[in-house]
């Protein structure tokens, strides 16, 4: 009779451990057919005997730290725009035998719009009436004062060069005489502005 319960209790013991065994999912622990971990009376998680700490991974048995979320990462900052090349010309004119500058806020405009000055080369100019010499230092003047007038409205000095050809460098094409000839030749009584930059 003892033997009959020993074999039937061996049996049993046998049934058991078939039905719990270890599951893939949460390998090392022992589990049912539905994949359920069996616990002891103290709540404590059957391990198999070839469980390790690597095999802590299931919530609520040893020691098992629920992984924190990753951070949400900081959203990158936006790009700075790129700056395109921005070369521009202006024309600054004068009356007839003239160096006073009437205005240069269109160039003051464009220039404080820039990101980036590179350079703002003026080139004085005059027209052909009178001696070349005459002529020539006019121009010089004309040159220097858009260049102060600049100055005076908030432009880098520094990046400005100043120059002057007199009356070398024509772009009116103009006949007659007296008023009218003047009249024509208003284009010639200019400074250029060549500015170098970057928007």
């Amino acid at each position: 009779m003892k033997k009959l319960a020993m074999t039937a209790g061996f049996a049993i013991a046998m049934g058991m451990s078939a039905a719990a065994m270890a599951h893939p999912t949460n390998s090392g622990y022992v589990t049912d057919s539905t994949d359920t971990v069996w616990r002891t009376g103290f709540g404590e998680c059957w391990h198999t005997g070839f469980w390790s700490k690597e095999d802590a991974t299931v919530e609520g048995c040893d020691g098992y730290k629920k992984m924190a979320a990753a951070p949400t990462p900081a959203p990158a900052p936006a790009p700075a725009p790129a700056m395109a090349s921005a070369d521009r010309k202006f024309a600054v004119f004068f009356d007839f035998d003239s160096a006073v500058v009437d205005s240069v806020s269109d160039i003051v405009n464009y220039v404080n719009g820039m990101g980036q000055i590179n350079s703002i080369r003026l080139i004085g100019n005059a027209d052909p009436i009178g001696t070349s010499a005459y002529n020539d230092a006019l121009s010089k003047r004309r040159a220097e004062n858009v260049a102060a007038a600049l100055r005076s409205a908030g432009v880098d000095g520094s990046k400005m060069t100043v120059d002057h050809l007199g009356e070398t460098a024509p772009v009116a094409q103009c006949s007659g005489r007296g008023a009218a000839l003047i009249s024509c030749l208003r284009a010639d009584r200019r400074v250029d502005v060549q500015i170098t930059g970057k928007k």
